[in-house]
């Protein structure tokens, strides 16, 4: 038995999603991805696959991964570093896990001290479903659970969804600056949420997993965008409704419900089966009202654990 360790490359996307697609059956989270988006996630911007990826082989087989993403934003202006991973299920107990925390641990404080030197950074890791064997890890690392987020699905078509209410727009290419700058207003009151710069959007929207044709927007009088939603596809035949947002200056008049429902109908129109989304247990904005209207229902809760590091130096 000989263990590799190294780093992820469009070479073991493969692998990669295998191993992803096991963990999240046997671990409950339910996060399944095609080979063809996680090779894009090597690629994003900011992303140095080399130094913020981490791979372990045992034999030829990858046992074992993680990711690493920078970046800055809540809480209190601190640097945000996303840590996500797994090891497989057959190679635990070997302290492979530990491993791949302190790599990722190490790389996230390097990085601070690049782009945010005297910034402390803050760690965040998905902690899963209720007793997730990684909670374990991360509590006795001094990870503590920071946010509940409710995981929500409907089938498709499922119950009637009412036609929208108020006059929307199918999402172009044409609006899609127009789209960011609304979610950056609407998400800028959002716990861990960051601005989305145009490099970061553009890889967003132009992402494979993206699907235009499922997005609605709201439109001011002057053009502008009031509200929107947006949905990807990381399963074949499931939608997912990764973005709805309102401007704070438009909220109360129903536009998120309206851009909602016209995507669901349209997903209805193009033969999806089922819908899903991701919404914070205390999102202040009512979406949990606004979601389970329109027929979505709680499937599980997974927990986001995380911990403030002061900066090195």
């Amino acid at each position: 038995m000989t263990v590799r360790w190294g780093s992820l490359s469009a070479e073991c996307v493969r692998e990669w999603a295998q191993l992803t697609n096991l963990l999240a059956t046997v671990d409950g989270a339910e996060e399944f991805y095609e080979a063809e988006d996680l090779a894009e996630e090597l690629i994003e911007p900011g992303v140095d696959a080399v130094r913020d990826t981490v791979a372990v082989w045992d034999d030829g087989a990858l046992i074992g991964f993680g990711q690493l993403g920078v970046k800055r934003g809540p809480p209190s202006g601190n640097l945000s570093a996303l840590l996500v991973g797994g090891v497989h299920p057959d190679h635990r107990g070997r302290g492979m896990g530990v491993r791949v925390m302190d790599l990722l641990e190490a790389r996230a404080m390097q990085l601070g001290a690049e782009r945010g030197p005297g910034v402390p950074v803050h760690l965040r890791v998905p902690g899963g479903i209720e007793d997730a064997s990684v909670r374990r890890l991360l509590e006795h690392r001094g990870y503590a659970i920071e946010r509940y987020y409710r995981k929500l699905e409907r089938p498709i078509p499922g119950a009637p969804v009412a036609e929208p209410s108020v006059a929307v727009t199918p999402y172009s290419a044409e609006l899609s600056e127009q789209v960011r700058l609304a979610h950056n207003d609407a998400f800028s009151t959002h716990w861990g949420s960051t601005p989305r710069d145009p490099l970061r959007w553009q890889s967003y929207v132009g992402s494979r997993s993206f699907r235009p044709d499922a997005g609605f927007v709201s439109l001011a009088a002057d053009g502008r965008v009031l509200a929107y939603t947006l949905v990807c596809e990381w399963v074949p035949g499931e939608a997912w409704v990764d973005l709805v947002g309102t401007r704070q200056e438009a909220r109360g008049r129903g536009l998120a419900r309206a851009c909602l429902s016209a995507s669901l109908r349209s997903m209805a129109a193009q033969g999806y089966t089922a819908a899903g989304l991701s919404v914070d247990s205390e999102n202040a904005q009512g979406a949990g009202a606004l979601y389970s209207s329109v027929g979505f229902e709680l499937q599980r809760v997974v927990a986001s654990y995380g911990k403030v590091v002061p900066a090195l130096g």
